[in-house]
């Protein structure tokens, strides 16, 4: 038996916890630093040993690496933007040890513009081709709505332009604030611009300026939903089916919606009746579900639950929340839970006016 082990090797134990990953990184760093170092093969003797292992951690985990000077190699690990992902990408490199010769950084950094000059296809995107401008909503005043003008956008490149555009903007802005500063984003071409042009230079002091000013007009805003009153709404679909919604209507009319800008959609499917519905088992099992998120995402802490909607087969419960990290952490926990009775998943999207719930305000 011993033989056997040693012809074989002993199989690596499979990574559990961020402690885990940084353990085994720290074993192979010297080989890594080598392939950075000496701009060996990246593919086979770096990525295709780093991606599985981080993919027993989580799904979700992109990374990129280089030099920074001739004794540092540089691993930048990223969520490619899912601000589902962006908690577990900063609590991963949060755990990372001190390791001689590598600098760990979570999601990509902003770049100076005169250090961002990408090339996709014929096309540049840089300061040379790039301006913007925005548009002001007075019934939405904090709404962050951008338009990006490229010289060369028309109608046959537009997709190829807007691809370069958002990867312009994820370097420049950097991943954390292009994810979490813009509520609308629209990209035209020089011909089609109405208004007048910003260099896009100026967008990180016109963002940080209005970030500054939101912070400052809904900090340590609170809501309790204590004495809130939830209406039920029915309404029959195509299929002839009911819909079946509890929704805090009260709440939907707070004139300070704004202060909690992420949406958390929790999506849960069961196995319905003849109308669509949960039987009484399935009833009371969805109502503790929905129960034990309410003890961890309280009112007080800044998430509030403006209620559910049931429909063939399928249960939403929608919060707004102060902020998206926790809601990300604790989904995973329900999904793994509940993994042998429902189907869950979820969203989390910035919506500062709770405008995807106007379907339930009526005219």
């Amino acid at each position: 038996m011993s033989l056997l082990k040693n012809l074989f090797g002993k199989k690596e134990d499979k990574i559990k916890s961020n402690e885990d990953f940084w353990i085994w990184f720290r074993k192979n760093e010297k080989d890594f630093f080598n392939v950075v170092k000496t701009s060996g093969d990246f593919e086979k003797d770096f990525f295709d040993k780093l991606s599985p292992k981080l993919a027993e951690l989580k799904d979700g985990y992109f990374f990129l690496t280089g030099m920074i000077n001739n004794n540092t190699a540089e691993l930048v690990l990223t969520a490619d933007g899912n601000i589902k992902n962006i908690v577990f990408v900063e609590e991963l490199v949060a755990a990372a040890p001190n390791i001689d010769g590598w600098t760990i950084t979570a999601l990509k950094s902003p770049l100076a513009i005169e250090n961002v000059n990408i090339s996709m296809g014929n096309y540049e995107f840089n300061r040379e081709n790039l301006n913007f401008y925005y548009t002001v909503h007075p019934n939405l005043p904090d709404e962050i709505d951008l338009t990006i003008v490229h010289d060369d956008l028309n109608q046959q490149n537009a997709n190829a332009i807007t691809n370069g555009v958002y990867i312009f903007l994820d370097n420049y802005l950097g991943e954390l604030n292009f994810a979490t500063t813009i509520d609308r984003l629209n990209i035209v071409g020089k011909e089609q611009h109405e208004k007048e042009l910003i260099p896009i230079e100026k967008l990180k002091d016109f963002l940080i300026w209005r970030e500054k000013e939101f912070i400052e007009k809904y900090d340590g805003i609170i809501h309790s939903t204590e004495n809130d009153s939830y209406n039920m709404l029915e309404a029959e679909l195509e299929n002839g089916n009911p819909l079946i919604a509890v929704v805090n209507t009260g709440l939907l009319s707070w004139e300070d919606k704004a202060s909690h800008p992420w949406i958390l959609n929790v999506e849960i499917r069961f196995s319905p009746d003849g109308n669509g519905l949960p039987n009484k088992d399935e009833y009371d099992q969805l109502n503790k579900l929905e129960d034990e998120i309410l003890m961890l995402l309280k009112d007080t802490d800044g998430y509030l639950n403006i209620g559910r909607e049931t429909a063939n087969g399928t249960r939403e419960i929608f919060f707004a929340c102060k902020e998206f990290r926790k809601p990300s952490k604790i989904m995973p926990q329900f999904i793994k839970k509940y993994a042998g009775s429902f189907q869950i998943s979820y969203e989390i999207y910035r919506d500062k006016y709770w405008q995807s719930f106007n379907r339930f305000m009526g005219n």
